[in-house]
């Protein structure tokens, strides 16, 4: 009789003991929206705030399920590939002025849900060697080395340009292999909205296209040439992440590194410039192409963003660009004659890191139908730049 309370005491003790190590192995945590209208964004949580309840599970056993038990759609980062991430990211839907809770917790058998919707990036050496990326609503691109020493050659087809591309969608998968795949055979591929997901009717030449930047002196735009370097980060699926090197330019020979981030359901890349100069700088410019002077563009430095709404062969397209205003010197609609250089221009306060988001809206698309729309999409990130989700464990 003692062996068989011995071991039903054991049994207890075992049963008991693991279902303890399953409960410490949770983790409750809140997501808080405090804007006045529903969210669905990316969340990011650092590594740091991690390392309590990564002391008991792996890494790759993680889950997170919301209020009702659902998994959500998980993603890590490891931004300076040292093979260790830097941060998880989640999928939320939060209504207005509402918190949502989520219990993190380990299940290794589990496998994690995919999204819907995909974002990725990449450098496209069959296109010279751009470096485009896109979501499930945009597509954006920017121009390399090789494409940079083909333009000063004068060879036809490449791109001298610091601005930035943008692609028009009007379907939500990703596209840039099918398009890119389609050029080695037709070079106007993707200049034709032949199969009704879209074409690439922007011109960027040396203008800033929709967000490039420079340095405002005398009335004139200091800017660089093509990036020299790139290195993906994250392709996705919920952010993709990469990061662009620039050589020396400007007068005050800038040397700067800019990494580039868009997540799934976003109109707008979040660019993030780091500098340092040989001599102190007056300014940092965002541009955004006006083109041939024939669009319309609105300034609002008291809420921090800035549009273009132009007429791109039979349907309108919003360009736009959000900054903290607390760092803009001033702004203007800067429109001359000369060919690539009109743009308007947020000239903000020299520092270090400079961050911004810029992006735009097809109306084409179905996201927008006017001005008033995009507009409002605008303000709306504005917003959501100024009052991010706050997350905060139990």
């Amino acid at each position: 009789m003692l062996t068989v309370k011995k071991s039903v005491l054991t049994l207890i003790c075992v049963i008991g003991c693991a279902n303890a190590n399953n409960l410490s192995a949770q983790k409750t945590f809140e997501v808080k929206n405090a804007l006045d209208f529903s969210r669905s964004e990316i969340v990011s949580i650092p590594i740091d705030k991690l390392k309590k309840f990564l002391g008991k599970t792996k890494e790759a056993d993680i889950r997170i399920k919301n209020k009702s038990g659902k998994l959500v759609p998980i993603q890590w980062i490891d931004y300076d590939n040292d093979g260790k991430n830097d941060e998880l990211l989640f999928q939320t839907i939060i209504d207005a002025k509402t918190t949502n809770i989520y219990t993190m917790f380990a299940d290794g058998k589990t496998p994690v849900p995919t999204p819907k919707v995909s974002t990725y990036s990449r450098l496209v050496p069959e296109r010279v060697d751009d470096y485009a990326w896109e979501n499930d609503k945009v597509a954006f691109r920017v121009y390399g080395p090789k494409g940079q020493k083909e333009a000063e050659q004068g060879i036809k087809g490449s791109t001298l340009s610091s601005g930035v591309d943008i692609w028009f969608k009007s379907t939500d998968r990703l596209i840039i292999n099918k398009w890119y795949k389609g050029y080695l055979t037709d070079p106007m591929y993707y200049h034709k909205d032949t199969r009704g997901e879209g074409y690439d009717p922007y011109y960027v030449g040396d203008s800033r296209g929709t967000g490039g930047i420079g340095i405002w002196v005398n009335d004139k735009l200091q800017v660089s040439k093509n990036f020299i370097a790139s290195r993906t980060i994250s392709e996705g699926p919920l952010r993709t992440v990469f990061e662009l090197t620039y050589f020396p330019w400007s007068d005050y020979k800038v040397k700067e590194t800019k990494i580039i981030s868009l997540d799934i359901g976003s109109n707008f890349s979040r660019f993030e410039s780091t500098f340092e100069s040989e001599k102190p700088v007056p300014n940092y410019t965002i541009g955004i192409s006006l083109h041939k002077n024939e669009g319309l563009s609105k300034i609002n430095d008291r809420q921090g963003y800035y549009l273009h709404w132009e007429k791109i062969d039979d349907a309108f397209v919003g360009e736009g660009v959000v900054v903290n205003p607390n760092i803009v010197q001033k702004s203007i609609s800067h429109r001359t004659e000369t060919p690539d250089q009109s743009n308007l221009l947020i000239i903000t306060r020299p520092q270090k890191k400079l961050t911004y988001y810029a992006g735009f809206a097809w109306q084409k698309s179905g996201q927008i139908q006017n001005q008033d729309d995009w507009e409002k999409m605008l303000e709306k990130q504005a917003k959501i730049v100024a009052s991010p989700l706050e997350v905060e464990f139990k």
